[in-house]
């Protein structure tokens, strides 16, 4: 059947009909659940529970294994995290975005003719995030060796077989691949072939990354032989990354190929244990990362949206589609100018973006019968009895919001030239960054939204390690955001962001998607579709949402009229009716069309009835999940 049919009823309004069967099962397990982007990466999820690990054992063994597997991301990117403690009660968010480096200034990239840094190269890289989050997590709440953890990835860098969307991948950025020694002499498996890049089925081999991750075991299992603890055996291998011979490797590399990053950079970095922000709507505390990611842009929606009866507007109705549109704007205007790294900027307005009062206000301002192309950042500072000191720079700023050209819904590092939109976002779903989730029957839950180093990525020397790419998500401009202009030693506010959501106290949802700057818009409807709609994780994970493009672009393109917003556009399901469609253009909105448009999300959902889980997987691209 096909896909179009399958979902038509997701338009009616009744919420009778989310009982349409899914494409995809819906997950029950008691003892655990593994999901993620990868299907070999479940597996190495799975193969950790089956050992006796828990949810964090498993979660880091995932996220190992998919860095190893390549296309949608590395070991040299970044990882993000909230994590449940069953013992606390508490949910621990993890910080391990990298920084910019040494000589990454504003000042820098403008002399080298761009209006944001770049996006590719050497030049794109912040220091790498993903091994120490990973150590620091697995050794503070995780109960297994690094030695095991890593033994799926360590296999899988042995060699793995090339899948169909890695493969595609790496023959698409073959160009761009050849130009650094390194990603050259990996990716090019066949130089001067009419095939030069790996094909589907093949065993793809990484023996430099092998050796990495050899060095990361063997620092490890030296610290045990002398004494160390498990936490500090661990840490020792952390420390061999960041300030021993792989990270001298990591420098050389990166410097011989015109990358800035520094001994001194690595050796100073360290990821952070934080307070999560959250915020409640109608009972549900949901969860999400400090301002260094979009996340609060989720929570301040939410805020906004309790002031209406989305229910009674009915499921994406038109008048539904156009107050989750205009909710959202608001919270992306307030994001492209008030979020950004707290450690630099502890004056970050994140109090007052987040009160109610001020939701009430947004709320207030919302144009009722058509969209509002002009939307700005708000005033959240009178919310924490302060005066806006960014008054003038706002009234100043004067930027064209609506420059000619056309821009579609595809984040810049998963762009592909000369094809139709409906193609170009598909091929985004597929790639992209990607997601953990897993829980365990003790109580642990993981929710990781890692990523960086995606294909085609710049390799640091004979490490075998793919260098990060999110230093683009920086602004050169203090006017577009003066919280996120790079400097040297500053995190760039990302758009990667994984959620969890408390009832009553107890677990109700873990859930993250991929997809740029469309996360949180995915996410915020997959919420509400369970919430508000009555939908199932699976139902809710493959149901039609609607994406804003009137927002400034975290990723791809390094010109001011590449990023810029474009007012009115909207992806909508192919399958929405007429009827919804010219009521629609009726209240401005320009359409754009596409049969998949629901992240892909993964998702766990916490019944306390039964005390069972219920896990939600795309039914698209690879995303897969394992339970028991």
């Amino acid at each position: 059947m096909k896909y179009k049919s399958l979902l038509f009823l997701f338009f009616l309004v009744s919420a009778s009909a989310f009982s349409q069967r899914t494409q995809k099962p819906v997950l029950h397990s008691k003892h655990w659940m593994a999901i993620t982007g990868k299907t070999l990466g479940a597996q190495a999820g799975a193969m950790i529970f089956q050992q006796g690990g828990n949810a964090v054992d498993a979660a880091c063994a995932m996220l190992g294994a998919t860095c190893t597997l390549w296309d949608v991301l590395s070991w040299g990117g970044e990882t993000q995290a909230l994590i449940y403690n069953p013992h606390s009660k508490k949910v621990i968010a993890i910080n391990a975005l990298g920084v910019a480096p040494t000589g990454a200034t504003a000042e820098y990239f403008k002399s080298l003719g761009y209006d944001f840094p770049p996006e590719l190269g050497p030049l794109a890289a912040v220091t790498p995030g993903t091994v120490g989050g990973l150590c620091y997590m697995l050794s503070n709440w995780g109960t297994m060796s690094l030695q095991e953890v890593l033994a799926p990835s360590m296999e899988l860098a042995s060699g793995f077989p090339v899948d169909i969307p890695f493969a595609a991948s790496v023959a698409r950025n073959k160009e761009r691949l050849k130009e650094w020694k390194y990603s050259r002499e990996l990716f090019i498996t066949r130089p001067g072939e009419e095939q030069e890049t790996p094909v589907a089925g093949e065993i793809f081999v990484q023996q430099d990354l092998l050796k990495t991750l050899q060095k990361l075991v063997d620092a490890e299992q030296e610290a045990l032989k002398a004494g160390k603890n498990r936490k500090d055996a661990i840490m020792a291998a952390y420390d061999r990354f960041y300030r021993g011979d792989i990270a001298r490797e990591f420098v050389r590399g990166s410097r011989e190929q015109g990358g800035l990053i520094t001994m001194e950079d690595l050796a100073g970095w360290r990821p952070v244990e934080e307070e999560p922000l959250h915020v409640n709507y109608k009972g549900i505390d949901v969860y999400k990362l400090q301002p260094w990611t979009q996340g609060p842009v989720l929570l301040q929606s939410l805020n906004i949206l309790e002031n209406f009866d989305l229910k009674k507007m009915g499921y994406n109705s038109p008048q539904y589609i156009h107050t989750i549109y205009q909710a959202m704007n608001m919270a992306f205007a307030d994001r492209d100018f008030y979020y950004g790294d707290p450690y630099f900027h502890p004056d970050i307005p994140i109090k007052g973006l987040l009160d109610k009062a001020y939701a009430r206000k947004r709320a207030s301002e919302m144009w009722a019968d058509k969209n509002n192309p002009s939307v700005k950042p708000g005033d959240p500072y009178p919310f924490e009895g302060k005066k806006n000191p960014y008054l003038k720079l706002l009234k100043e700023r004067g930027l064209d919001l609506n420059p000619s050209g056309e821009r579609d819904f595809v984040p810049g590092h998963d762009a592909v030239s000369s094809l139709e939109i409906d193609t170009i976002y598909r091929d985004r779903l597929w790639r992209g960054t990607t997601t953990i989730q897993a829980a365990d029957a003790e109580g642990w839950i993981v929710s990781v939204t890692p990523s960086g180093g995606w294909i085609p990525a710049c390799i640091a020397g004979n490490t075998g390690i793919g260098m990060s790419q999110r230093l683009q998500s920086f602004v050169l401009d203090e006017s577009l955001n003066p919280f996120n202009v790079v400097e040297p030693g500053k995190r760039p506010r990302v758009t990667l962001t994984p959620s969890l959501a408390l009832k009553n106290g107890e677990p109700f949802l873990s859930f993250a998607v991929q997809g740029g700057d469309t996360q949180d818009q995915n996410l915020l409807q997959f919420f509400l579709n369970m919430v508000e709609f009555g939908m199932n994780v699976q139902q809710a994970s493959e149901a039609a949402n609607i994406n804003s493009n009137q927002l400034w672009l975290s990723l791809g393109g390094t010109r001011t009229e590449e990023r810029a917003p474009r007012p009115g556009q909207l992806l909508l399901h192919a399958a929405t009716p007429d009827s919804v469609r010219r009521k629609l253009i009726e209240m401005g909105y320009s359409l754009q069309f596409s049969d998949r448009t629901s992240g892909p999300i993964n998702a766990i959902y916490f019944d306390r009835e039964h005390g069972t889980f219920w896990g939600g997987s795309s039914n698209y691209g690879e995303d897969y999940g394992i339970e028991w």
